[in-house]
């Protein structure tokens, strides 16, 4: 990386981790002082109209339950029935008896003063005739809201729907309004119409206007509009507050974050750094490659091979970070990971394929390692596997110390897992330590599958692995004629690409389950 390009980053970084909490923060406590304060006024509005809506529902039920009278309209035991309702029913003011829009009588006077009610300037949802009206029975000028059926009508007094208290210490104003006329029906203190009007016809439904935060909302079913506000003075020393709380914390996570770039940057330029956040946060994948009888072209098993997916999608490729974790003494770490995933991505699957096996790659030092037994072992019983479904492949170099890699290869057998021997031919020991070691599948390097390799070193490493009576697997196998060649020669089973390349697991499974279908 370039000087010029170094500057831009740390500059980028001061500004992310340093200038950009700070900022926020003073934007969060801002933020969550409005927050609060409109949530304290949607709350209260929400109350508001909860209440209208039960004054609303009160006076249905109102009319319902008088609606159920059998008498004569008028008699006195109708009077009684009337006067019932309105005692009983909290915001009940009157009920009256009406023919056409001519009360006749109500709870309050047995023959009403002969007036006629305007024709209702709108329905309920559910049919009920409503009114905004100062026209009664009694000759009082009293703005009133009114529902009725056919025959009967309740009245109620605005200001049962705003009353409601806030639970807020600081005052909160409400105001109802007739939706089509503009004209105020109950209100806390007094709200300006045409500030309404405004707002209403410029579709505000949240604004502020002079020191005073206003939210604007309608209730169709009553033709009604209802404006709840409130002074800003408690949403300012909110913000103080809020501001003593968020700006310290910004300034501790700028002073954090900074530190914690500085210290990522640095670990992230390390390699096994890399390998050891991928292994300690399981981002390692796990394909599987099938391995195929030359014979029947059916799948006996698969290897487990280790992926590492990268941010832009692309996988590194394990010529570069298999190295890399040796060198950080990560292997064993890995090889546990491998284990792990082949038991989740298949230990069910397997447990339905008890003919099939999954080999799992070992390193020199994982023959040193008690726990990769015990992991083995909890996991076969864990998912009720036989061992002989997973085997162990080792590379030649895994045999520098023969005697104590024998005596592990035998606990391991012991245990029932098959032992492979992977990459023959490609290392350096002698072929004296086959007859000494315990294994049973000798895997010949895809290099010796070459065809310009079949006339030389491939008959005698057969030849080898016949002698010594073990199995084997050649790798690479990409043509007809490699196989037919192979299993001319002996060579029981095969991988590679003419069969399938690794997969994922449910590419896997599915690639499987068709190979076997076939006949």
């Amino acid at each position: 990386m370039t000087n010029t390009r170094l500057i831009a980053l740390v500059i980028a970084v001061l500004f992310l981790v340093v200038l950009l909490p700070v900022t926020l923060s003073i934007w969060l406590a801002h933020y969550q002082a409005q927050k609060d304060f409109t949530y304290t006024l949607d709350e209260y509005g929400e109350r508001v109209i909860l209440r209208s809506q039960q004054v609303a529902d009160q006076a249905k039920q109102a009319i319902n339950v008088i609606s159920q009278f059998q008498g004569t309209p008028c008699s006195d035991e109708h009077l009684m029935a009337m006067r019932r309702i309105a005692y009983t029913w909290r915001d009940v003011q009157e009920v009256l008896w009406l023919n056409g829009l001519q009360p006749l009588c109500s709870s309050m006077e047995k023959r009403s003063a002969e007036i006629w009610f305007p024709s209702n300037f709108g329905h309920t949802r559910d049919g009920y005739r409503v009114w905004l009206t100062t026209d009664n029975d009694l000759g009082i000028k009293h703005a009133m809201v009114a529902l009725a059926n056919e025959h009967y009508m309740v009245m109620v007094d605005p200001t049962a729907f705003v009353d409601v208290i806030p639970f807020s210490s600081w005052n909160i104003n409400a105001a109802l309004i007739a939706t089509h006329t503009g004209n105020i029906i109950a209100q806390n203190v007094d709200l300006a119409p045409n500030l309404w009007e405004k707002a209403h016809r410029d579709g505000l439904r949240t604004f502020e206007r002079k020191g005073m935060m206003y939210n604007l909302r309608d209730y169709p079913e009553l033709g009604i509009s209802l404006v709840v506000w409130a002074s800003t003075l408690p949403l300012d020393k909110s913000w103080h507050r809020q501001l003593l709380l968020w700006l310290p914390l910004g300034i501790v996570i700028s002073l954090a974050g900074a530190g914690l770039i500085i210290w990522m940057v640095r670990r992230t330029q390390l390699p096994w750094h890399r390998i050891q956040d991928a292994i300690k946060n399981r981002t390692i994948e796990v394909y599987y490659q099938p391995v195929v009888s030359l014979k029947t072209r059916k799948m006996v098993g698969a290897e487990a091979l280790a992926r590492w997916p990268q941010p832009d999608g692309t996988f590194l490729s394990p010529d570069i970070f298999i190295p890399i974790a040796e060198q950080a003494g990560l292997m064993t770490d890995l090889t546990e990971l491998v284990v792990e995933r082949v038991f989740e991505d298949l230990g069910a699957w397997l447990k339905h394929h008890p003919q099939l096996h999954i080999s799992v790659n070992l390193d020199p030092g994982d023959l040193n390692s008690p726990s990769l037994s015990a992991l083995l072992f909890h996991k076969l019983l864990e998912y009720g596997l036989s061992p002989s479904q997973i085997a162990l492949e080792l590379t030649e170099r895994s045999f520098i110390d023969p005697q104590r890699s024998s005596t592990r290869l035998s606990q391991f057998r012991e245990a029932g897992h098959a032992i492979y021997i992977d990459d023959f031919g490609t290392g350096y020991s002698s072929l004296s330590y086959l007859k000494d070691l315990q294994v049973d599948t000798l895997k010949i390097d895809k290099a010796f599958v070459d065809p310009q390799a079949f006339t030389s070193l491939t008959p005698h490493i057969i030849e080898i692995a016949k002698t010594l009576n073990l199995s084997m697997i050649a790798e690479g196998v990409e043509t007809p004629s490699q196989a037919e060649w192979l299993e001319t020669h002996g060579v029981q089973f095969g991988q590679g690409w003419l069969y399938s390349k690794a997969l994922p697991k449910a590419a896997f499974i599915a690639w499987t389950e068709e190979n076997l279908r076939q006949n």
